[in-house]
């Protein structure tokens, strides 16, 4: 996208170590039909005249018919007149479809004033975005001005004065649409599952118009908020965001984006130390991991190793991590808000470094879930999507009901007790059963409790002991009385544990009281103990 302009037939160097050529002979030769010009030296000086008039003619229709707009292909001006990329990078955020590009070109100048071309047609690509930078020699170049002609449309120009003629790296920074990425896992367990195996892979897919080739690809993990960023660029309440001009919301918006990514790479750059310098793109070879946090955004940028190519239209997996035997723990739980009225198991392991992973958090995801089945193969066990885990929390997968352990709830008991009534007519309330006596009487029941006893089973056929969790949810005041010793997940939660051994049938025994009418007092659980 980026084109020397000069003098029509002065003699350019383009800086691809080729023979110079004049501007002219450029355009002809990457015309399809290769018009080769030739001379007669037997012709007279008047038609030699005339020949030479129709052959600049016909260069002028070929430079006219070579720059005009491809319609059928969004692409860079042809790179046999440019200085390929020496470098690019991608820094993708989903939530927002925001890609920062910033590429590297090594562009040779003549001493005085260079103007450079940048067009993006047929892309995705926010002009107001387009900034260059001199990255070196920084003190010999300088960027005087970026104009927009307003005969050619999607294009801009910028004039840099050299002192020298010199060979420089130039950066080109730009936001961009049209770019996204997923992530998915696969994971296989141990025979004895004790051990399993995870792998990382992004899928990135490129709607964006522009080809990047030997990109590295770095992904936003976590949560940006951007208008949170720009109200506080714009010195405005979070609530007027929203009500901004549109073109000014989204200049503050590409400011904010590009402020909180170049802080990311400042904090890796600081973490990474001297060896972490050097890089051409202005971010370390040796990136350290870094988690953002500033105000409600709290994201980490990971880096996927190795550079691809990705073209417009294409998507691409690559591979982003792999930690093998990673310990990993059986639970079976039965938490109805989460897995439904049944008994799930449960494959835990942690995002730490013991489990040889930590070094970043892990995004949303399909994770699909296999066992080594002993025979050189894979037993598949299941699929679902996981959400976005921090480093030190929990991977946990649902591998779905296990039919070797059965689990049912019974109920043994109900009684309805501490029955209160209101006599009408009255500011009087009794409580029914004071007297032992038999009494007719014109009252209203507004209060009672509902005593209700359970026996939750769960039989054990596998050849192993298994650990078990119980999460059951109450609402309103209820008073749950149980002898295994239970907890508070939270305040309208009950939480309860045991181990069941193989071949085992175990009972667990517990009471819920309900509080109702006038009888309920509060909004929780409170646990009382019992000898049942």
């Amino acid at each position: 996208m980026v084109n020397l302009m000069g003098a029509l037939f002065a003699p350019l160097d383009w800086s691809l170590k080729r023979p110079v050529r004049t501007l002219a002979q450029v355009w002809i030769n990457r015309t399809p039909l290769r018009i080769k010009l030739t001379m007669n030296t037997n012709m007279t000086h008047s038609s030699f005249s005339l020949f030479r008039t129709a052959s600049f003619a016909a260069i002028f229709a070929t430079i006219a018919i070579v720059i005009a707009p491809r319609k059928t292909q969004a692409e860079n001006v042809d790179l046999s007149t440019v200085p390929a990329r020496d470098s690019v990078q991608l820094t993708i955020y989903n939530s927002e479809d925001i890609t920062l590009v910033r590429e590297t070109r090594v562009v040779s100048f003549k001493k005085g004033l260079n103007p450079l071309q940048f067009s993006w047609a047929n892309t995705q690509i926010d002009p107001s975005s387009v900034e260059l930078t001199i990255l070196k020699p920084a003190d010999k170049l300088e960027l005087l001005d970026t104009t927009f002609p307003h005969d050619k449309p999607q294009m801009l120009y910028w004039n840099v004065q050299s002192e020298v003629d010199v060979e420089a790296t130039i950066q080109i920074t730009y936001f961009t649409s049209g770019i996204t990425w997923s992530a998915d896992y696969t994971a296989i367990a141990a025979g004895d599952e004790s051990m399993l195996d995870l792998e990382g892979f992004v899928r990135i897919t490129n709607n964006s118009g522009e080809e990047y080739e030997n990109a590295q690809v770095r992904l936003v993990v976590g949560t940006i908020n951007l208008v949170e960023k720009i109200a506080q660029l714009a010195q405005i309440p979070m609530s007027q965001v929203n009500e901004m001009e549109e073109l000014k919301r989204k200049d503050l918006k590409s400011r904010a984006t590009r402020e909180l990514f170049f802080k990311s790479d400042a904090l890796a750059m600081d973490a990474a130390g001297p060896r972490g310098s050097g890089g051409e793109m202005g971010v370390p070879l040796e990136e350290a991991k870094q988690i953002v946090k500033e105000g409600l955004s709290e994201y980490f940028i990971y880096t996927v190793a190795g550079t691809e190519t990705i073209p417009t239209g294409w998507s691409k997996r690559l591979r982003s991590f792999e930690a093998d035997d990673a310990p990993l723990k059986i639970e079976y739980r039965y938490r109805p808000r989460e897995y439904g009225e049944q008994l799930v198991r449960m494959y835990l392991l942690a995002n730490d470094e013991k489990s040889n992973l930590g070094t970043s958090p892990l995004p949303d995801g399909v994770v699909r879930v296999f066992r080594d089945n002993g025979r050189d193969g894979l037993s598949y066990l299941a699929q679902q999507t996981i959400k976005y885990v921090p480093i030190g929390d929990k991977i946990e997968l649902n591998l779905g009901v296990d039919p070797e352990v059965v689990f049912e709830l019974v109920k043994t008991r109900a009684a309805r007790e501490e029955i209160w009534t209101k006599i009408h007519g009255t500011d009087k309330f009794k409580l029914v059963g004071d007297d032992a006596r038999r009494e007719e009487e014109n009252a209203t029941v507004v209060g009672w409790n509902d005593r209700l006893s359970y026996q939750q089973r769960i039989r054990n056929y596998t050849a192993q002991p298994i650990n078990v969790e119980i999460r059951r949810p109450y609402e309103g005041h209820v008073t749950f009385e149980s002898g295994l010793e239970p907890k508070l997940h939270d305040f309208q939660t009950v939480e309860l544990t045991a181990q069941v051994e193989p071949g085992v049938k175990k009972n667990l025994d517990f009471t819920v009281v309900q509080h109702l009418g006038r009888n309920a007092k509060q909004n929780n659980v409170t646990l009382e103990a019992s000898n049942k």
